[in-house]
This record gives structure tokens, sequence and C-alpha cells, in this order.
């Protein structure tokens, strides 16, 4: 059960390993394109129909049809990996052994939406995924088992999920094969606050007004926000390069050492280091409106901007 391109190594995974897929259930397609006319699979259903399995696309569980025709299928297990619909107490009790999430982040740490992005938003220096046994709360069921990785300087959400996903798929197959024979541990997130120190927090899903940056606020956390929402929704700066205002995506950045003097705004060299009220931040990935994303130097040989310009609109 899954719907982005985050659940599909999984698919594979399990795919691979052997196991019998009774059914594949993802999001209905939805309408894609600049009009939004044509409807899109979801690369979960493009890989599932690449292998052969059964879709299923149900728009909700509230009807007690489709329950009921879940727990026909006799499954032994439901994996769960971004599905994005919630599943009622008759689902997840339908399965044999029950149904397992894998979640991206350390729990209690980041339960809810946005995880990865908000890991990195942070500042944390690690995060990783988790197999847990699925129960009514949100994230609250306990942990079977887990793999870290550390968050780098200029990981975006996009690399994050990326290595997450590879990882993730491996660990459930492991999940899968230790539940077979009988000796998959469990630990209540309770016990994982006791033993870690960790408390649950909340990972709540991303507000577009989030996005908007300030550069009168502090460079770190400027940059650690810019990674966190890359690729989507992205976060952007209103400049103006000469033309009047327009937006700029920042997808990539770093926070540096700033100019004590500097007004935030200037450009300070010519690699695209931009004053803050607090250090400097480096734009390493930016993307125009109407155009691909660029690197700094490609970006800057498209503009006039010369070092100590302000690339910001004028107040007012």
């Amino acid at each position: 059960m899954g719907t982005p391109d985050f659940a599909v190594p999984t698919l594979a995974a399990i795919h691979g390993a052997g196991h019998e897929i009774a059914a594949v259930y993802t999001q209905p397609p939805r309408a894609a394109g600049r009009r939004g006319l044509a409807l899109t699979p979801s690369p979960v259903q493009v890989r599932a129909e690449a292998l052969g399995l059964d879709v299923r696309s149900p728009l909700n569980f509230k009807d007690p049809a489709e329950r009921e025709r879940f727990a026909a299928l006799g499954a032994d297990v439901a994996v769960v990996v971004a599905y994005g619909l919630l599943l009622p107490q008759p689902v997840l009790d339908a399965p044999r052994l029950g149904c397992f999430n894998l979640h991206g982040s350390l729990l209690p740490r980041w339960r809810g939406a946005a995880p990865i992005q908000r890991a990195i938003e942070a500042g944390d220096a690690r995060t990783g995924v988790m197999v847990m046994r699925m129960e009514a709360g949100l994230d609250t069921g306990p942990v079977a088992l887990t793999a870290e990785t550390p968050i780098g300087e200029s990981d975006t959400a996009g690399d994050l999920s990326q290595r997450l996903s590879a990882i993730g798929a491996d660990l459930v197959v492991e999940a899968l094969a230790r539940l077979a024979a009988g000796d998959l541990p469990l630990e209540s997130q309770d016990e994982l606050t006791r033993r870690t120190g960790v408390a649950p927090t909340y990972a709540r899903k991303i507000d577009k007004a989030e996005a908007a940056l300030d550069l009168t606020g502090d460079a770190a956390v400027l940059a650690r926000r810019i990674n966190a929402f890359s690729p989507a929704p992205g976060a952007h700066l209103t400049v103006d390069l000469g033309n009047g205002p327009e937006r700029l995506k920042v997808l990539r950045a770093r926070a540096e050492e700033g100019r004590g003097d500097a007004v935030p705004g200037t450009l300070l060299d010519d690699g695209l280091r931009l004053a803050c009220g607090r250090g400097a931040l480096r734009l390493l990935d930016v993307q125009r409106a109407g155009s691909k994303a660029m690197g700094a130097a490609q970006f800057l040989a498209g503009t006039r901007l010369k070092v100590g310009a302000s690339i910001l609109p004028a107040a007012g």
C-alpha cells in the first residue's frame, strides 16, 4: 500500500524477494499537466502494473464493501509506505499478522506528514527509517527495525528521500523474513522514549507560506529551510535582477560567514553569497520562473549582477 516514488523501491524489493503480493493499493490517478486534464497514475501503480500485479485504488475505506474486499484477500501482512490514506481499524485488523509501516524518521521523533523535511529543517544530525506495526494513533505503534543515516550539510529532502527509500526497502524485506520466522522484535515508543530520552514530536505538513524567505533572518536557519523544502514546495526569494521583482526558487543552499556591515540581500561575492541578518547564505542551486534548475555560476552568467549589488526589491 503506497503511492509516491518513495514507496517504489519497497514494492520492487518485496517482489524481488519472492513474496506473493495479493494486491497493490495506491491512490487513484490524479490530474496532471498545465491544464490538469490528463490523469496520471501514481509511481507505485506504474511499477505494479509493469510487474503484472493487481492494482486497486479506492478513494478511501469508508465504504464497508471496500473494507470487506480488502479483508477478502486473506493477507498475512500489509506493508504500508507513504500510502496517503487513513486506514480504519477494520483494515488494520484484517491481515493475519497486522499492518506494518515504513516511516521516514527515528521515531518517536517526527511523527506525522513531513518527517524527512522537518528533520532537515530542525538541524538533526541523523535520521533514518523504521518499520513499525500500525495502530489507530498517528505513527504511535511499536517499532520493529531501524536503519540510520547522517544528514549532510547540503542534503535536500529530495536527496534524503532517495537514500531513505533505498535503505527502507531492504529493511522491509528483512522485517518480512523475520516476521515469517517468528522473531521480529517490537518495542513500544514509550519504551523508546525512556531508553533514548527522545520525546515524541510532530512533523506538521508544510504550508506554502513557510517557503517565503526573509534574508533579515539567520542564514543557518534559512539554509536548513531551503534544503528541507527542496524540491517541493521549494523555498523562494522575491528578487530584482534588473527587470523588476520576480520569484527565484532556491533549491539548495549553505550557511557561511557574512560581513557585519552588509545589508541583507547584498551580493557578497561572485559565487552567489548573499548577506543575511546573521551570517550569509550561499545559494548553490536556483530556478527562475519558466526555467530549469541551475547552479550558481550558470545563474549569474545570465544576469548583470555585480558584487555589492542588492538583489532584493526596493521597499515600497
